[in-house]
């Protein structure tokens, strides 16, 4: 399948999902003191009063949680319905229709930008070309925090909260992930694994903190 046909696998399953996805998760940073924590320290680091993308947003939860705390934000994502729910949920934010690897933002748009479980659809020999396309959207010395579930697997989803999907989720390992940002241009800061949180799937979880040169 080609890159661009898996892309449209994955945006119509975010697309069916999207008005359920929004309700699960629209809380859930509020049980999470360690993205929380990350988060805040991407912000005060970033160059002040710079806009922050949230890259692979969804229904817009972590940029309309980013943007109640006074954050200039830029939510993009494949899935038009997820844009419109987040247009709809979060008026502060602005939502913009995109896919990884070619964005809709202006070279240097960015102050600082954050891609929390969306590389995980993007097959391997993307990564980098995900990670150039940030490269290119975010300012010099602008930060880029990417998270994702460690491993090897690919699991498949047919059934996603009772609706018919068709979607790969992709493990990653963390070595890979650092190797694709620096490749990219970016110089990797900060490596960290976590266990899952109680209402999380049951995976090991990274966050790889990168600074474009």
């Amino acid at each position: 399948m080609s890159d661009r046909g898996s892309h449209d696998v994955t945006r119509r399953t975010y697309d069916t999902v999207a008005e359920t996805y929004a309700a699960r998760l629209r809380d859930e940073l509020g049980g999470k003191p360690l993205d929380r924590a990350l988060l805040t320290s991407l912000v005060e680091r970033r160059e002040p009063g710079t806009v922050v993308a949230d890259l692979g947003c969804g229904p817009g939860h972590v940029a309309g949680w980013l943007a109640a705390r006074g954050v200039r934000t830029v939510g993009v994502d494949l899935s038009s319905a997820m844009v419109a729910v987040g247009r709809r949920e979060f008026p502060g934010v602005e939502f913009r229709e995109g896919d990884l690897l070619a964005l809709p933002a202006a070279d240097g748009e960015f102050g600082a930008a954050v891609a929390l479980y969306s590389v995980i659809h993007l097959a391997p020999a993307e990564l980098t070309r995900a990670f150039d396309e940030a490269h290119r959207a975010l300012r010099p010395a602008g930060l880029l925090l990417v998270s994702f579930h460690v491993g090897s697997e690919v699991r498949h989803l047919d059934d996603w909260w009772g609706h018919e999907v068709d979607v790969d989720f992709r493990f990653l390992e963390t070595a890979r992930v650092a190797a694709a940002l620096e490749e990219a241009g970016f110089a990797v800061e900060m490596r960290m694994e976590r266990t899952h949180c109680a209402d999380e799937a049951a995976t090991l979880r990274g966050y790889l903190l990168a600074r474009r040169d």
